[in-house]
């Protein structure tokens, strides 16, 4: 993606269902669950490089023994670094105490990390904080082992200050607004007091303080709690947590915005945000990897036993498409048949702007994500020219000759590799023009891959700001000499900020929404964008379930292809020679390609939790207001 934006994040939970010394004799180690977490995180990497988190519980260890370890990391390789620190503890270990080499029992009481439940955590930092601090997992402590709690997730909730109240109003006092902690707060409250009714309960049938542990662990419903903490939340997600005794959790919110996959056999529970993840890791076919639904939880206990409960009623899904246009893995089987889809389906749109011209006209993507949709528009390219190739062959019939059959058969599509990513350029001079001319010097071209005056059509995963396409890649593109350069997003415009986990905030960062309030300068209805404002400002003390989203009516007054035709002459650089076009996927195209994530409220407003139309018109008004703040 030519625009840089970032999302929240991904997790992984690993349930080892067999003793260590099953793994130690079957796979050559203990350390089985580490390595196989180790793996997860990096097959999740692309959900995020800026902070990386690790935890792990063993269970059944005896009082005054460690049982839950963290690691977590904000270093340019976070992955790498928390997995380096575990690796030079256990080695440090086994250097020290030869006799824990062949000792599972003594790896498990002596070494940390070594447990049979761990989470894991990769994150990317959208709010500008990148401290330790903001890295999950975050940690919940009690001296009582029910009530500890680690939780880590993909999610941003839309009504934290109302979840925050909450708290106060139960008694307590957060140390922090930010809604992981929030979450993890909420949960906790709702922990203890499940922990504290059953402890009464069991103290009452006739047994002692002691005893009443196990008793606890077994009888804890993490269902109820789940239920009684997540009925206010708003927002997308998919949260992990662990209790200090052994059980687990993954809950995924009731619109499914967010991905959660799990897989079970007998050896081990697994869950992840990305399906490919954990097909690779544990080599699974595709089918036996299934998609956690909407507003359901897999609850895994502590004697092993995993379960999915209903926790939340499932709303209408409404799972996020740029999990599939971006986000998520190439590797999975449907998002590679949908980026391909995507690609196919913008075809027709190319072959109107470059007036059907193929034989003049060169192919190519902008590296990397946008590959796969570049495949697909190619082969659809191929498909139209099959279809002309047997309309002329047929029309000149048993009269043709070798000459023109071969003329009829050379058209092809001219593929080529014409923008080059080079490595992340460093922007260590601080004065604007010198930072722009270093921008403008991020993608480099293939020199002779485009003869002059043809047509350039350049795909890209979607056109968010536009800014990298303005000061580096469309002018490098125009040292090529086309007669037309048609910039292809595989996305529909993005108008509307996300407020899920994706960092898209602020709607004037929006190259659509620059262009439609161009377009309401040149057709001097900038009265339309007061009166929006005026209607917004009357909503701000609403209910969020009674807010409407009163910014559709800002793109209301021109079609797609009038944004689109200003997004281009807005995003064409002084000089440039050649004319800029820009094509955006159609909605309806969206919905054909990734028939199963609906999700898509960035581009047409419909936006699938209450919370959401609060944010959007909030964005509005600061936006109007001219306050350079996000939207939640």
């Amino acid at each position: 993606m030519s625009d840089a934006i970032k999302h929240e994040c991904g997790i992984s939970v690993i349930r080892l269902l067999k003793p260590l010394e099953y793994y130690k004799e079957k796979y050559g180690t203990a350390f089985y669950g580490v390595n196989k977490m180790y793996l997860m995180m990096e097959k999740q990497h692309n959900r995020g490089q800026d902070g990386a988190g690790f935890a792990s519980i063993k269970l059944d260890v005896k009082a005054g023994e460690r049982y839950m370890s963290r690691v977590r990391s904000c270093q340019q390789q976070p992955i790498q670094d928390i997995f380096a620190q575990i690796n030079d503890r256990i080695n440090s270990e086994l250097k020290e105490h030869p006799e824990y080499e062949d000792d599972v029992a003594l790896q498990k009481k002596h070494i940390p990390y070594i447990g049979e439940l761990l989470l894991g955590h990769v994150r990317y930092g959208t709010f500008g904080k990148n401290s330790i601090e903001s890295v999950h997992p975050f940690l919940r402590q009690n001296n009582w082992m029910h009530r500890n709690l680690i939780v880590a997730g993909n999610f941003n909730m839309t009504n934290v200050h109302e979840l925050f109240d909450n708290l106060i109003q139960i008694g307590q006092h957060p140390k922090e607004m930010a809604d992981t902690v929030t979450v993890m707060e909420k949960i906790g409250h709702f922990l203890d007091d499940a922990v504290a009714k059953l402890y009464k309960q069991i103290k009452k049938e006739g047994y002692t303080k002691q005893e009443a542990s196990p008793l606890i662990a077994e009888r804890l419903k993490v269902y109820k709690i789940l239920r009684r903490a997540a009925k206010n939340f708003d927002g997308g997600y998919a949260m992990a947590g662990l209790l200090g005794h052994g059980d687990a959790f993954v809950l995924r919110d009731p619109s499914g915005i967010r991905p959660a996959y799990y897989y079970r056999d007998d050896e081990v529970v697994v869950v992840a945000s990305e399906r490919p993840a954990i097909q690779t890791v544990f080599n699974v076919p595709y089918e036996e990897v299934k998609e956690l639904d909407p507003g359901a939880a897999i609850i895994i206990k502590k004697n092993g036993t995993s379960d999915i409960k209903q926790i939340l009623e499932p709303k209408e899904r409404k799972a996020c498409s740029f999990e599939r246009i971006y986000f998520s893995r190439g590797s999975d089987k449907e998002i590679y048949q949908e980026r391909k889809a995507l690609g196919k389906l913008v075809f027709p749109q190319i072959l109107e702007a470059i007036d059907e011209d193929i034989k003049n006209t060169v192919f190519s993507y902008i590296p990397n994500t946008a590959e796969t949709s570049f495949y697909g528009m190619v082969k659809e390219a191929q498909n139209y020219l099959n279809k002309k190739k047997e309309e002329q062959i047929l029309a000149l019939g048993t009269g043709i000759t070798g000459e023109q059959l071969h003329e009829i058969l050379d058209v092809r599509p001219r593929i080529e590799k014409v923008a080059i990513k080079d490595a992340k350029l460093r922007t260590f001079i601080t004065q604007d023009s010198s930072r722009d001319d270093l921008v403008a010097h991020v993608y480099d071209i293939s020199y002779g891959s485009v003869k002059e005056g043809d047509n350039l059509v350049i795909i890209d995963d979607s056109i968010v700001r536009g800014t990298t396409l303005k000061k580096s890649i469309l002018r490098i593109l125009d040292r090529l000499s086309p007669k037309k350069i048609i910039v292809v997003s595989s996305a529909p415009q993005i108008r509307y900020p996300d407020c899920y986990g994706i960092d898209m905030a602020k709607l004037e960062d929006f190259i659509a929404f620059k262009a439609a309030l161009a377009l309401h300068v040149d057709n001097n209805s900038m009265h339309i964008v007061d009166e929006i404002y005026k209607k917004c400002l009357t909503q701000v003390k609403s209910r969020d379930k009674d807010v409407i989203n009163y910014v559709k009516e800002f793109y209301a007054p021109f079609t797609a292809k009038e944004i689109s035709k200003k997004t281009g002459e807005l995003l064409s650089p002084d000089g440039i020679k050649a004319e800029v076009s820009i094509i955006y996927q159609t909605i309806e195209s969206l919905h054909e390609a990734c028939p199963k994530n609906l999700g898509d409220w960035y581009f047409t407003g419909n936006y699938p939790t209450p919370g959401g139309n609060r944010v959007v018109n909030r964005a509005f008004i600061n936006f109007y207001e001219g306050n350079n703040e996000r939207a939640y």
